[in-house]
């Protein structure tokens, strides 16, 4: 019991840039299969905006989920903008099984995108929309055209338009800060939403992607907040004697999961956000932690050492008798259940490495999703098909996203300090 109290508090310790300071992306790992697609750089009327292009940006975007290959512009044989323009032996030729083509016109302050999607062995249009923006949000244009892309050939719902949080911690000593950043997926438009001398750590977005939780020790002791992000209003919501920690919200967006030890040992608890009213959840000698609600709302994961060191349980329904999910190593941590219930993610620790794992909950065979070897925090995407968790690459700190079956991967180093305690926030609008 004393070992878990100790990894707990460690982690609240450990998880702790300017607005200005994005994090970079690098491209480590594509997978072989991935479903060739050439992007054609869109014809552009008018004065467009400074920065990336929006065809380059939704390129970018489908390299990063490791499912796409895009062609480099400088091997097309041609440009079109629209179907009359495409000779569609040009591009079987050059081994392409999609081809988007598109024209971005600025009129006064909008952009208004026209794009269409073509199965280039069958030689018809499977997508085809106009889509407009502010000027100012060219980006969020481009990850719009990228998700409605995405759904278009895997039938999933595409993730580029949602959001991250993370911590990030520069300086040593008396000069320590940390930052509650949200960016985009890829890094950009990063954004400060609080910062203090004092960690914060364990964000969590409400469903809607409105407001985040987060642990704070602003008062000198660790403290769940609850943070709308549009404008700038916080509560603070567990403040109790002890240990608070570890927000999860509800599905429904109306509670808050969290681990308290108000009553002197840590335990799960669910915390109606109207009425403040508590309910324990967990009621054990041993500690219970991280507590999780399931794809389906109706049951929880969570962290306990009842076993004699931390393991994931599942407890079906609150008051139901909890069963052990891991025991491939003494150390399973930190769960996060995919969207369908086939798999968790957690922390698993292997030999002295700390890697990210999935357990299948109907054979309880479990695999490695990851190849670095201290890896923590991990947070998938809305549509499970990918992961982000944080850790160390060649002595950089790093946010590194894996495609859910640790096919492919792309990093997000700091520009400045270190990063981590990642949250990938909901789908919100389509």
């Amino acid at each position: 019991m004393r070992s878990l109290v100790l990894v707990c508090m460690t982690m609240l310790m450990l998880a702790a840039g300017s607005a200005r300071a994005e994090l970079l992306i690098r491209i480590t790992e594509g997978v072989e299969s991935a479903i060739p697609i050439a992007v054609v750089p869109f014809k552009e009327t008018g004065t467009m905006p400074p920065g990336d292009k929006i065809s380059s940006i939704v390129r970018s975007d489908l390299t990063m989920s490791g499912e796409f290959n895009p062609l480099e512009p400088e091997k097309m044989l041609s440009l079109p903008s629209r179907q009359s323009d495409v000779y569609f032996r040009d591009w079987r030729m050059l081994g392409q099984r999609y081809l988007l083509v598109g024209e971005v016109t600025r009129r006064g302050e909008r952009l208004e995108a026209r794009y269409e999607l073509f199965d280039v062995n069958r030689e018809e249009r499977i997508l085809g929309e106009t889509a407009a923006a502010p000027a100012s949000n060219a980006r969020s244009l481009a990850h719009h055209i990228s998700d409605k892309v995405y759904e278009a050939i895997t039938g999933e719902t595409g993730v580029f338009s949602t959001k991250l949080a993370y911590v990030t911690v520069t300086g040593q000593g008396d000069d320590i800060r940390y930052r509650l950043q949200v960016s985009d997926i890829d890094g950009k438009r990063a954004k400060v939403r609080l910062e203090s001398d004092e960690p914060i750590l364990s964000p969590a977005w409400s469903p809607d992607g409105k407001t985040l939780a987060y642990v704070s020790f602003e008062t000198g002791k660790p403290v769940i907040f609850t943070h709308e992000l549009a404008t700038g209003k916080r509560q603070k919501v567990a403040d109790f004697r002890g240990l608070n920690s570890a927000p999860a919200w509800g599905p429904d967006g109306k509670s808050l999961l969290m681990t308290l030890s108000r009553d002197g040992n840590a335990e799960v608890y669910n915390m109606d956000l109207s009425t403040r009213e508590l309910t324990r959840l967990t009621n054990h000698w041993a500690i219970d932690t991280e507590g999780v609600w399931d794809h389906a709302g109706r049951g929880i994961f969570f962290t306990s050492d009842r076993s004699g060191g931390p393991q994931i349980y599942h407890m079906e329904r609150p008051g139901a008798e909890a069963r052990r999910i891991t025991f491939g190593s003494r150390y399973n941590a930190r769960p996060r259940p995919g969207p369908d219930g086939q798999y968790v993610y957690h922390v698993h620790q292997r030999d002295n490495a700390f890697l990210i794992a999935r357990t299948n909950l109907n054979t309880g065979e479990e695999s490695i999703v990851t190849r670095t070897e201290a890896d923590e925090s991990p947070s998938l995407a809305p549509n499970g098909r990918m992961l982000i968790y944080a850790t160390e690459q060649n002595g950089d700190s790093v946010l590194t996203v894996v495609s859910a079956d640790g096919g492919a991967a792309y990093s997000l180093p700091a520009a400045e300090g270190e990063v981590r305690d990642p949250a990938w926030g909901p789908v919100t609008t389509r």
